[in-house]
């Protein structure tokens, strides 16, 4: 399992805890963007397989979240968090300018990262989207008009088909197990907006991985935002019976397997061109 090693830098709200899994000698730069209420700390898999293709791979715990700096799972607005994701960016290029970058985002991460590539899609070389939060967020529709957020933990079945991730996930202490903060709802609201008038990700390679039976984010809602900013060169896989955590799913090698093989087409096709 590839090491990682933790580092930290002063965010736009506060300290931001950040990772970096380093591989010998990396062919790209990986860069994760996780989901809502948890850490980077849940894609050590990922990050192993992806040093295994040749990726150095680096992201953050985003503010609120994991180890960073600020009230737990508080985001007043997306675009700070997008800001941040920068800061890591620009921290891989200075490191490694030599090579391509791709972004991984899953979840709310998956939203935070095609926002990423709509700002700054001049330094990325591929996107990967993992069940985003794009579109239509039933989650966000229902809680936007209440005054107070109900309380009701997460059903940890709805995350993958792999009972073991849902054991894990309940015990994991820097994962969020409270209710949503309604100044972040109105933030994703906001930011669901703005991706969706903001235009198309033009010819960026991206790729859309989803469950087909994602119950905390569906892939009808998440279609809507992805047709409005799809571009040129756009690759979707939906896996027949999977739920939300495609990468912590039964089949996550066949789904790892899809994302690295992918990342290989758009670098040969870049090297090919260049």
């Amino acid at each position: 399992m590839a090491q990682a090693r933790e580092w930290e830098f002063a965010g736009v709200r506060g300290a931001v805890a950040a990772r970096i899994w380093a591989a010998d000698d990396p062919r790209y730069v990986a860069v994760l963007a996780h989901g809502y209420g948890e850490h980077l700390g849940r894609y050590g898999h990922v990050a192993d397989a992806l040093v295994r293709h040749g990726a150095t791979v680096c992201g953050p715990d985003h503010m609120g979240h994991g180890r960073s700096a600020g009230e737990r799972v508080l985001v007043e607005d997306y675009e700070d968090v997008v800001a941040d994701l920068h800061t890591v960016v620009e921290a891989a290029r200075d490191d490694r300018p030599d090579l391509p970058i791709v972004l991984i985002g899953h979840s709310m991460g998956g939203m935070i990262a095609a926002r990423y590539a709509q700002a700054h899609g001049d330094v990325l070389t591929a996107l990967v989207l993992s069940g985003p939060v794009l579109g239509r967020w039933r989650t966000v529709d229902e809680l936007l008009p209440l005054d107070e957020m109900p309380d009701e933990p997460i059903d940890t079945a709805t995350l993958s088909r792999d009972p073991s991730v849902g054991a894990a996930y309940t015990a994991d202490p820097l994962v969020w197990h409270g209710p949503f903060k309604k100044a972040t709802v109105r933030a994703l609201d906001a930011c669901l907006r703005r991706v969706d008038e903001t235009g198309t990700l033009g010819a960026l390679p991206t790729l859309w991985v989803h469950g087909a039976d994602d119950r905390l984010v569906p892939l009808d809602g998440t279609r809507i935002g992805i047709d409005r900013v799809r571009g040129a060169d756009l690759t979707e896989v939906i896996y027949p019976g999977a739920r939300h955590e495609v990468f912590n799913e039964t089949n996550r090698d066949e789904v790892l397997g899809d994302v690295t093989a992918f990342i290989d087409r758009v670098l040969e096709r870049a090297a090919s061109s260049a």
